[in-house]
This record gives structure tokens, C-alpha cells and sequence, in this order.
């Protein structure tokens, strides 16, 4: 019979490091576990049957994969590729239920607003494109080219033609800058906007705290208390928010909270208090701004573009508010939801740092060469269509 002598191996310091992390990882699959085990104890000099007898494997298996590290290194140890089953389904079938699913259900005369796997399936055996399908087989498709049919989001077109420079202008404010030039000392930059319908609901049980693997248990169903609005001024260079309580929001309620921080140093005695506001009919338009600016002379409103209220930083402000007060809503009346952000407003401004803003006038520009690209392969597509 022949004699079979053992194959010397010798690692590298990155091969051993890498064959260590297998053979003592925990998420290691345990056959690549094994595999590593057995290089690294041939690396040390010991023979074939010297490894089967510690790793308890047979000695053929231990001298395949000492044979297969000496010829491929690392990557050999890995399983080969094998053929598998057949296919059951041509290649036109799988990119014909892609092009399905990337149709809107409308178009085929189904009635439904966005496919899901299993309506996929079914309108696949429909339309003959195989006798049989099941969801998994169709699910298993999509993932493999990141096609999510089920999900959906909203999008909405600029449709303010100043986008640009009104962006601008709020962007360069953040920044410190007003007509190119910085901001001095004495000028001070608000962001406000109006949180509406705070809603009072009293829990028909109390809330249970939570408990070791257990989260915070909440009734279901509840007594409607009423609901406010929530008015914020928030200044985006000094991270400090004043905000007030009122039973509805409006022209009144909205000069209201100006005058709550217009009286108050340092803003009395500003040079100039920039008030970043959207276009909400509590402030919106010329008017508004001669009203701002009559009340307080130093007071400029500047209007976020229409339908751009995302860069208006009190409306991250407001965010805050919504997961760490208001939600979950459990108050037993107004009075209670009043204190509540109040006393917030005081804990916030103890401790709070100014939003790390990173949307520049750069990101602007591209934003809109995206848009200006979509728009014209839209229209391309619209004229490229075959009439009706």
C-alpha cells in the first residue's frame, strides 16, 4: 500500500490571524471551524492522524483539507460551487414577473394599490407566465434585485419658483451669513413654526410602568380631554426654545409668542432677530412681515420656500417634543399637557446643544440638478409615449 506523507504548511501572520478568527469565532460556522482547526494544527507540525485523533474527524477528511490549504490557501477552504438542482423556471420567466412587479397594479387591470408577493404569484399564473409560482419563489426574486413593490413613498415637486434663493437665504442664515455678510455678535437667528393639536387623553386604566422584559403598557382606549397648539421659538445658534400654550393657532397667538421673546434680553436690544418661519396663514405673506416689523422693529421674517417646511429647524425641535412628551398620550387634561412642556422647555434648555445642521447651499444645488434630471427624463418618457 502507499504511504501517504503529510503536506508541511507554513502561514503567513495574516493567514494565521485570519485562520484563528475562524476556528474561534463564535457565529464560525462549525465546518469552516473544523477547517481552520485542522490548517492550524498542520502549520504546527503534526500529522494526519496525530489532528483526526485530537479533532476526532477521519484522517482522509484532515488530509483533503491539508491538501486543498497547501494548493488554494484560505479562500480553498471554503465549499466548491456545485451545480444544484435544475432550474425550475427559464431565466424570460423570472425577468417577466420582475417587469410585473415593477408595473403598477392599475396598469394590469387589477385592483389593488401595490403588489405584494403572494398577488405577484397569482397574477403570474394569470398571465400563463408559469403553470405554478409560489410567494417565496417570487419574494426570493425581488431581494435578489432590491425590488420592494409593497412599499411606497410620497414625493412632491418645487413648485415655488424662487426655490433657490428663498432656500438660500434661510441656509446662509443658518450659517451666520445675511447678504454676504456674517452675522455680528448682536444678531440672532429664530426658527418658529406652530405644533397643533396637542390632544389630553386620559387612559381608561393607568399606565403601567416598565419591567424586566417587559416595556411600558399603555391602554388602548381613552377620554378625550380637549387639544391645544403648541407655539415654539427656537433660537438655532443659542439652542434655547420659549414656547407657549394656546387654545388654537393664529395671527394673534402667533404675535404673541414674538412678543414673548422680543421683550426679553438679548433679543430687545438686538441689532436685528431673523425669524425663520414656513408659510402657515399665521405668518404668511407680506403682510405678516410688515406686521412683524411694525410690532418690532429689529424683527426681519424671512419665509421658508412653499412646501419646504423640512428646513425649518423647529420643526426638529418639535420632533423631540412629540417622542419624549407627548408620546405616549397620557394626560388627564389640558392643564397637565401645559405643565408637562413647560417644565420640558426648562429641562431642555439646561442641557441642550445646537442641531448639527448639515444641509449647505451646496447640497442645495445638487438637490436641484437631481430634480432638473429627473424632470427631464419624465418628460422624455411623456413625449416618448405612443398616443392614446
Amino acid at each position: 500500500m502507499p504511504v501517504y506523507s503529510a503536506v508541511p504548511l507554513e502561514l503567513t501572520a495574516a493567514e494565521r490571524h485570519r485562520l484563528k478568527k475562524m476556528a474561534y469565532g463564535h457565529k464560525t460556522p462549525h465546518q469552516a471551524r473544523q477547517r481552520a482547526t485542522i490548517v492550524l494544527l498542520a502549520a504546527r507540525g503534526r500529522g494526519n492522524a496525530r489532528i483526526a485523533a485530537e479533532t476526532r474527524l477521519h484522517v482522509d477528511t484532515v488530509r483533503r483539507w491539508r491538501g486543498r490549504f497547501a494548493v488554494g490557501r484560505v479562500p480553498a477552504l471554503a465549499d466548491r460551487k456545485r451545480s444544484g438542482r435544475p432550474p425550475t423556471f427559464t431565466a424570460l420567466q423570472t425577468a417577466e414577473v420582475k417587469a410585473l412587479a415593477c408595473q403598477l397594479p392599475t396598469e394590469s387591470g387589477a385592483p389593488l394599490s401595490r403588489w405584494s408577493c403572494p398577488e405577484l404569484a397569482r397574477e403570474a399564473v394569470t398571465r400563463a407566465i408559469a403553470d405554478t409560482i409560489s410567494a417565496s419563489t417570487v419574494r426570493r426574486w425581488l431581494r435578489d434585485d432590491a425590488l420592494k413593490p409593497r412599499q411606497h413613498r410620497s414625493w412632491l415637486f418645487i413648485r415655488d419658483p424662487n426655490f433657490r434663493a428663498t432656500a438660500q437665504r434661510v441656509l446662509n442664515l443658518y450659517a451666520r451669513i445675511s447678504d454676504g455678510t456674517p452675522l455680528g455678535e448682536d444678531e440672532y437667528v429664530i426658527s418658529a413654526d406652530e405644533k397643533t393639536s396637542i390632544q389630553a387623553r386620559c387612559r381608561c386604566h393607568p399606565t403601567l410602568a416598565p419591567g424586566q422584559a417587559r416595556a411600558m403598557r399603555v391602554n388602548h382606549t381613552y377620554g378625550r380631554g380637549g387639544a391645544l397648539a403648541y407655539l415654539a421659538a427656537y433660537d438655532i445658534h443659542r439652542a434655547k426654545a420659549f414656547g407657549r400654550c394656546e387654545p388654537t393657532t393664529g395671527i394673534d397667538p402667533f404675535m404673541a409668542l414674538v412678543a414673548q421673546v422680543m421683550t426679553q434680553e438679548p433679543y430687545a436690544s438686538a441689532k436685528r432677530v431673523f425669524w425663520v418661519v414656513d408659510n402657515g396663514s399665521s405668518h404668511r405673506g407680506k403682510k405678516a412681515a410688515d406686521r412683524l416689523a411694525a410690532a418690532f422693529p429689529n424683527a426681519v421674517l424671512v419665509h421658508t420656500p412653499v412646501h419646504a417646511s423640512w428646513l425649518n429647524q423647529v420643526e426638529i425641535y418639535f420632533s423631540v417634543v412629540q417622542r419624549k412628551v407627548v408620546s405616549p398620550n397620557d394626560f388627564t387634561d389640558l392643564t397637565q399637557v401645559g405643565d408637562r412642556l413647560r417644565a420640558f422647555e426648562d429641562r431642555y434648555n439646561a442641557t441642550a446643544q445646537p442641531f448639527q445642521w448639515k444641509f449647505t447651499t451646496s447640497d442645495l444645488d445638487d438637490l436641484l440638478a437631481r430634480l432638473d434630471r429627473h424632470t427631464a427624463d419624465h418628460q422624455e418618457e411623456s413625449s416618448a409615449a405612443p398616443a392614446a
